[in-house]
């Protein structure tokens, strides 16, 4: 579990911007080395974020950001930073989150997928923001983590040079003729819900890339922290398609760009427990696989499909945790 305890800057940079004396309370940790706490100083709240360097550089969020507001997006209004030393303090977008509102209220479930998908509608209308290309190089670096760390972790000996030809024979669908910004970690537990007449907050997009609209939107419908009822992700789908005007084509993209994630996934999971002590992460993997056998099912992933016939047996598909005893 993380260390929860405030950075020791925490107090001088909130009196060096109006915050002296301020509470500071736990609020959460991530999947990396960033932590955030709530901030309340008469009558005022806020968080702050503790992104410290070398591991993280907060200049990324803040440029996205900016950014996303420029353009009437819901990203946190930023009241201070300190770029140097990590620590940024946040707009609060308080406690209901996406997650946790529909668990609570199975009601809620359709209209909040709905907004979730209108949203990205919105977004793929502005031409991409001034971010790194997501590109054949990034998307064969991210798929590789599945065989750097999960295939390591269960013991499978696999052929390296056929995972890569396998993603080269699909990947051109993955990449698309007008880039958009992708927010790359967009779904469940990232949205935020923050009052009548406001759109949904956005967080954790740091990592933002120009690349392939149908990226954000599988992230959103095959969410590895919560299950997504298939028939929700067809109406999504359905819905996405009739306000683009998107066709098969995309549709192929979706599959292709939801094996590489959900593959990506599996090993950043794997790795999350095996080297950085998170086991809750290890548990997340038979949803996620769940997932990446229903996109391989697709014929675009044929390749794809064929490589893990051969080199992942069924008994070796799960959690990496139990499969490495």
């Amino acid at each position: 579990m993380a260390d929860m305890t405030p950075p020791a800057g925490a107090a001088g940079f909130l009196a060096a911007h109006g915050w002296a004396g301020a509470r500071i309370d736990p609020l959460a940790g991530d999947a990396s080395f960033r932590r955030y706490f709530r901030v309340e100083h008469q009558g005022r709240r806020a968080v702050l974020m503790d992104a410290p360097p070398p591991n993280e550089d907060p200049r990324p969020f803040l440029e996205v950001a900016r950014w996303l507001s420029e353009r009437g997006f819901a990203a946190p209004v930023i009241h201070a930073a300190d770029e140097e030393v990590g620590l940024v303090l946040l707009e609060d977008f308080g406690d209901a989150r996406m997650r946790e509102v529909i668990d609570t209220d199975d009601g809620l479930t359709v209209p909040l997928y709905e907004s979730a998908v209108d949203a990205l509608v919105a977004l793929r209308k502005h031409p991409a923001g001034p971010f790194p290309a997501y590109d054949r190089a990034v998307l064969h670096r991210e798929a590789d983590l599945f065989v750097d760390w999960y295939c390591q972790a269960v013991g499978l000996d696999v052929d390296r040079e056929g995972w890569r030809a396998a993603w080269d024979a699909v990947l051109d669908h993955g990449l698309p003729q007008t880039p958009v910004t992708v927010l790359r970690d967009y779904h469940a537990e990232n949205l935020m819900l923050l009052g009548e007449g406001r759109p949904l907050g956005l967080l954790d997009f740091q990592d933002a890339l120009a690349g392939h609209p149908a990226y954000d939107l599988v992230s959103l419908l095959q969410d590895a922290r919560r299950e997504v009822d298939p028939n929700l992700e067809d109406v999504m789908l359905d819905r996405y398609l009739a306000a683009t005007g998107e066709g098969d084509g995309f549709m192929a993209a979706y599959h292709v760009l939801g094996a590489q994630r959900n593959a990506k996934v599996i090993g950043i999971f794997t790795r999350l427990w095996q080297r950085d002590g998170k086991p809750r992460y290890g548990a997340l993997c038979p949803r996620v696989w769940g997932y990446l056998e229903r996109d391989l099912s697709q014929p675009v992933l044929a390749p794809v499909a064929r490589w893990f016939d051969d080199n992942v047996p069924p008994e070796k598909r799960g959690d990496p945790m139990v499969l490495a005893r």
